[in-house]
């Protein structure tokens, strides 16, 4: 039974009649706001020709939109990477069974989760600026990747530690069972099963990655907003160019997510939990919790490492047997 059947009923006829009005009502309320703003900008000159027609030219996208897209990608590329290493190191300290290690490790990760992302790149900004001399440019591209990894990165240590505890606990005796070491249990069993089923909500923290990119513009960093703006500058149009750039925002994270869905749906199609155990003594890894079959894999090792115990046992107590 999945968790949703468990959590919620499934609709009536009513419900599912209440649902469909209430989803048309959002329907012609979210029209009606869209066309209320169109009314405005008509009425406040937005939607002259003029302001438009900069974006049919290729100057406009080559020396703005372009190079400031590029910056905004770069930024959101190398804090990706170093977020991914950062929340691995850091997840994985968290579930350390050294308890300094561990009490440190959450310090360090509820502290980063709990600071502003700007106020973290404002600091940094003028940390790199002032005190070690860094030129304006490259202080302001390493003050957005270093405020967004320490966020992004300790949000992804949470989702590592979450991750491994929604495992069935199965999967760690069954480590231990076949003489793992806690430590290599959770590297080689636990961490790739949480990491398989953790990567939806990594790709969907890529959308947050993305857009937290934009305020970097506070620091004069040249990314996609700060092109928008000295573009409307240019040619008077800051209104459309910022559309514009919602716009191309809203195009990139809807592939994203559409990424993220295909990614959530091709995992689901290769199944989640291990195979039934088959006896009593593989009931150490029961409880289907692996993405994939390595959990069926332990199971089958965990049994058969059993069966060869108790056989050899009972040849030693009844050897004439």
């Amino acid at each position: 039974m999945s968790a949703q059947a468990v959590l919620f009923d499934a609709p009536g006829p009513k419900a599912r009649v209440r649902h469909r009005i209430l989803t048309l009502v959002g329907l012609f309320g979210a029209l009606a706001l869209i066309g209320w703003f169109v009314w405005q900008l008509n009425e406040t000159q937005q939607l002259e020709p003029s302001l438009w027609t900069p974006f049919l030219s290729p100057d406009t996208w080559t020396q703005y939109l372009l190079p400031g897209l590029v910056n905004t990608l770069q930024a959101a590329v190398v804090s990706v990477l170093f977020a991914m290493v950062f929340g691995l190191v850091f997840g994985m300290g968290r579930l350390s069974q050294v308890r300094p290690l561990r009490w440190v490790c959450g310090v360090i990760v509820e502290f980063f989760r709990s600071v502003p992302v700007l106020l973290m790149m404002i600091f940094t900004f003028f940390l790199l600026a002032r005190n070690l001399g860094l030129a304006g440019a490259a202080a302001s591209f390493w003050a957005v990747v270093i405020a967004l990894t320490l966020y992004n990165g300790s949000v992804i240590a949470e989702l590592v530690r979450s991750g491994v505890h929604q495992l069935p606990k199965g999967q760690g005796e069954a480590g231990l069972a076949i003489g793992l070491t806690p430590g290599q249990t959770l590297r080689t069993i636990q961490l790739p099963q949480a990491l398989t089923a953790m990567l939806p909500a990594l790709m969907s923290q890529l959308v947050v990655v993305l857009k937290d990119s934009a305020l970097g513009t506070a620091i004069t960093y040249p990314e996609l907003i700060a092109s928008g703006r000295q573009l409307g500058s240019r040619f008077g149009n800051v209104i459309a160019a910022y559309i514009v750039i919602g716009l191309i925002f809203v195009l990139i994270n809807w592939l994203l997510t559409i990424a993220a869905g295909r990614l959530e749906r091709f995992i689901n199609r290769r199944g989640q939990t291990a195979g039934k155990a088959r006896t009593a003594a593989s009931t150490l890894v029961q409880g289907g919790g692996a993405p994939g079959e390595f959990g069926a894999n332990i199971a089958d090792a965990v049994e058969e490492e059993v069966t060869e115990r108790v056989e050899a046992w009972q040849e030693r107590r009844h050897p004439e047997g």
